[in-house]
């Protein structure tokens, strides 16, 4: 299974029985989508920077590409996606509204997408999401997580990788993502200085017994 970056929240998930892409965004982040093609399009909430799944090409497999965007359990083409129910904020939705945690499995690999997740994960939340194999986690703060929460959501999860997301870069719109924190600030709290990849190639068996960030290049 293949996971590579697009920027902001969206990765592209590709497998054998099909493909995954992950909160695509319009372009008003400060930087245009990606051309990409899916099976599946998930969508963790709906702001503009998370929903543009109409901007996602059909793969060879599918007509049009079947958008998940509510909690719940779905299977398509032998891809299993779990949707559990979260917050965009602190404030159990009262500032930003909901926000969709999906842990998808993808030949046989469980990788957990959380989002703009707002808030420390509830101990129901991580016995909903269950094992963890790669976590996706927002790490820039002010619309979701900051390094220090994103550090205490992968140990509650103990996935084997973490790949951090939705920080501030160079591309960012300054007027709209300016108070984010960077990746820098991240990998400073959790204190490791990956060499950034790519691509991760990654398989069952050869997930990690340990926790292993691993920053990703956008692609």
């Amino acid at each position: 299974m293949l996971i590579t970056y697009h920027g902001h929240s969206t990765f592209k998930l590709k497998g054998k029985k099909g493909t995954v892409v992950t909160d695509p965004f319009e372009d008003f982040v400060g930087f245009p989508m990606p051309r990409l093609s899916a099976d599946i399009v998930t969508v963790s909430h709906d702001h503009e920077d998370h929903n543009a799944a109409h901007k996602i090409a059909p793969s060879s497999r599918r007509r049009t590409p079947f958008v998940i965007t509510k909690p719940g359990e779905y299977e398509v083409g032998g891809i299993s996606v779990f949707g559990t129910s979260a917050w965009h904020d602190a404030s159990q939705g009262a500032e930003r509204g909901p926000n969709t945690i999906y842990t998808i499995l993808v030949d046989g690999v469980r990788i957990c997408h959380l989002g703009d997740l707002g808030h420390e994960l509830t101990s129901k939340q991580v016995e909903a999401i269950g094992p963890v194999d790669v976590l996706l986690v927002p790490v820039g703060g002010t619309f979701t997580v900051d390094p220090v929460l994103a550090v205490k959501a992968i140990r509650s999860l103990e996935p084997g990788i973490a790949i951090p997301m939705h920080y501030k870069t160079d591309r960012h719109d300054e007027k709209v993502f300016g108070d984010l924190k960077t990746l820098e600030d991240f990998l400073k709290e959790y204190g490791v200085d990956p060499t950034p990849m790519a691509k991760l190639e990654i398989e069952v068996g050869k997930i990690p017994e340990e926790t292993e960030i691993i920053v990703l290049l956008e692609q």
